[in-house]
């Protein structure tokens, strides 16, 4: 097994050292607004199927993607709905997800619909990180229908085998997920609950 490398957030050369472990096709874990993301690139096959089975998750479930800006955004969706803009527009970078008609060109592993879901965090080392990187897969660290995790040694009981950097800011205040809208139907439709509550979401859709 690989040793894992464990870094704060604040050190000097986390930032480098994500970014090269990444372009390595390895998995990282770092923190963002919501919970620790496990995240990789997303047009390597290699490094996703790496973290489909780190989880054990299924393969008929799409990862998320995490962006730094809109001209991101532009690289993983075809159009962007009216409800999706407003919603952008008052929530990002936040605690809100929203899935939107994907770009035929991404690969089938990162999503094997006609959705991809995108957030971007609120998060300085998250969208520092980003910003480098471009758009990574990211989902939540923690094996799949287990809880979410907020504590690192928790996550590492789970995924540690699997981990080549682990970014660590210690134990997060939160374990909310984000709130999930789909914005690829004619109506949007809330798919999970989360950090922002429905009254708000369905308050800006209807401005």
């Amino acid at each position: 097994m690989k040793h894992l490398e464990r870094l704060s957030s604040t050190h000097p050369e986390a930032l480098e050292r994500a970014v090269e472990v990444l372009h390595a096709h390895g998995l990282i874990v770092f923190p963002t607004d919501t919970l620790y993301g496990l995240a990789c690139l997303p047009h390597s096959d290699e490094a996703l199927a790496k973290v489909y089975a780190a989880k054990h998750r299924s393969h008929t479930k799409a990862l998320p993607v995490l962006i730094a800006n809109r001209q991101q955004l532009l690289e993983l969706v075809s159009k962007i709905p009216e409800c999706a803009q407003k919603l952008m527009e008052q929530f990002w970078p936040g605690k809100l997800t929203l899935i939107l008609p994907k770009r035929a060109s991404l690969p089938a592993l990162l999503s094997p619909f006609a959705g991809i879901a995108v957030r971007m965090p609120n998060h300085p080392f998250a969208l520092s990180l980003l910003q480098k990187t471009g758009p990574l897969a990211v989902t939540s660290a923690n094996l799949s229908e287990h809880s979410n995790h907020a504590d690192p040694v928790e996550i590492l009981e789970e995924l540690e085998p699997h981990l080549n950097l682990f970014i660590e800011e210690g134990i997060l205040s939160s374990t909310t997920a984000s709130t999930i809208v789909d914005c690829t139907q004619k109506a949007p439709v809330i798919i999970r609950q989360g950090a922002i509550p429905e009254t708000e979401i369905i308050s800006i859709i209807r401005k």
